[in-house]
């Protein structure tokens, strides 16, 4: 419940911006800034996750990050001014920035060697499904409804939620605090929040474009500043000694420049969809909404491919699989036949949802007990920054090829392409480790 909500809201208020910034006096491009607000905020605390569910419980962190983001939902649905709107969104990105480490460390902690590629697949659901499933149900509700209910369904998830892990889930065993890294925890913020809203600006041209380009050498800055302090500091809050484990730095490597490749294409794919293929927004939403089908479908094969391949060669063969699904969906004109381009992101879904789920597990599969919760905490703070990457690089090539924002096809099949590239480079961090001995 906490993934899925946290997942889809990071991309359900896309195709609703135009009626939010109507209702609350200001314009789009100016409200892009919510999206902003929610990936800092998720940047800069997702640092503390570990940290924090080794103090106070796995469970107990998770329900208060639920809480919060409840808090946020609601901040948001009765907003009456942008800046009112953006805290919002930040307080929300504040509460799912505990959601993904926390979940993947007490899943880890809870479920036994044996099942945890099956709990895992389930796992990743959500955070598939979610944001391909958020502009079509944004675009319906504030349609036939109103925008506010985008944010009100999730008080009711959320409070269920809550009931549900307080009733059943068990609390996994709480691993001995150190003090807490102030000064790295401040480093980092820095860093990733830099990264992340540089990343953004240039997207999302709200400001100057060099001031998203000094953001991200702030970040960049503030990244290597922290790399000397967590040399020297007993207390790291990130401890990056984790990176000596061949099997999480691929896996982080290759995931990374996975997301980069993927993470906007359900954003550049609705979009060509609609400006260069004449669909509505709604239209467009159902088809793309195909993938989340697919990576639904993944949950029935996935155990069975790890257990037939290994991980190392099925996660070589989906990184491959996906760089080409998604250069095969670089190809499509408005001639293409409908059922062939769901056909198409049906299997792409099904693909990454098979990466995602290997992902998931070699986090932690070779990972010492007492540094898995680092090691979901690295592997929840590079989503967000590699998230924005892609966005900045989808939406700065196409800026740059049309910038009154006239884009053609082959505009899109351009920057959908340089996705392709990089979803299958991640199979090159793969090729070049050793088979995981915790996960073969």
């Amino acid at each position: 419940m906490a993934l899925f909500m946290e997942s889809m809201d990071a991309t359900v208020i896309s195709t609703s911006l135009p009626a939010i910034a109507t209702d609350i006096g200001t314009t789009s491009v100016a409200l892009k800034l919510a999206f902003t607000a929610y990936y800092v905020a998720m940047a800069m605390f997702v640092p503390m996750s570990a940290w924090l569910a080794d103090r106070y419980g796995c469970r107990n962190v998770l329900r208060f990050s639920i809480a919060l983001f409840m808090l946020g939902s609601l901040g948001c649905a009765v907003s009456q001014s942008l800046a009112h709107f953006v805290c919002a969104r930040f307080v929300e990105g504040a509460g799912a920035a505990f959601m993904a480490p926390v979940a993947r460390l007490a899943l880890f902690r809870i479920t036994p060697a044996k099942d945890l590629v099956g709990a895992t697949s389930w796992l990743t659901i959500p955070p598939t499904v979610a944001p391909m499933l958020g502009p079509p149900l944004g675009g319906f509700l504030t349609t036939f409804v109103a925008w506010q209910w985008i944010f009100l369904v999730n008080l009711p998830a959320a409070l269920a939620g809550i009931v549900l892990m307080t009733r059943f889930m068990p609390d996994p065993v709480r691993l001995p605090t150190r003090r807490l890294d102030l000064i790295g925890l401040l480093l980092v913020a820095i860093s990733l929040s830099g990264l992340v809203f540089g990343a953004s600006l240039i997207s999302m041209p709200v400001l100057p474009i060099w001031f998203g380009l000094a953001c991200i050498a702030l970040g960049v800055g503030a990244g290597a500043i922290y790399v000397l302090h967590a040399r020297i500091s007993p207390n790291a809050i990130l401890d990056l000694t984790v990176f000596r484990e061949h099997t999480f730095r691929a896996t982080t490597i290759g995931t990374t420049l996975m997301l980069m490749g993927c993470a906007a294409l359900p954003y550049l794919t609705a979009l060509m969809l609609q400006l260069g293929f004449g669909m509505s927004a709604f239209q467009s939403g159902l088809l793309v909404f195909s993938g989340a089908i697919g990576a639904l479908a993944a949950k029935f094969i996935v155990a069975p491919l790890f257990r037939r391949f290994g991980f190392r060669r099925a996660m070589i063969y989906s990184a491959l699989l996906a760089g080409l699904g998604v250069a095969i969906k670089a190809t499509l004109l408005p001639s293409t036949p409908a059922l062939l381009i769901v056909a198409l992101l049906f299997v792409n879904g099904l693909i990454r949802s098979i990466y995602f789920t290997g992902h998931a597990v070699l986090t932690v599969a070779d990972t010492a007990p007492e540094q898995a919760g680092h090691a979901t905490a690295i592997a929840a703070v590079s989503r967000p920054v590699a998230s924005a990457l892609s966005f900045a690089i989808a939406g700065g090539l196409l800026g740059i090829l049309a910038p009154d924002g006239a884009n053609t096809i082959t505009d899109f099949h351009l920057a959908i392409g340089i996705g392709a590239i990089l979803c299958g480079s991640a199979a090159i961090a793969f090729l070049a480790s050793r088979a995981p001995s915790a996960a073969r």
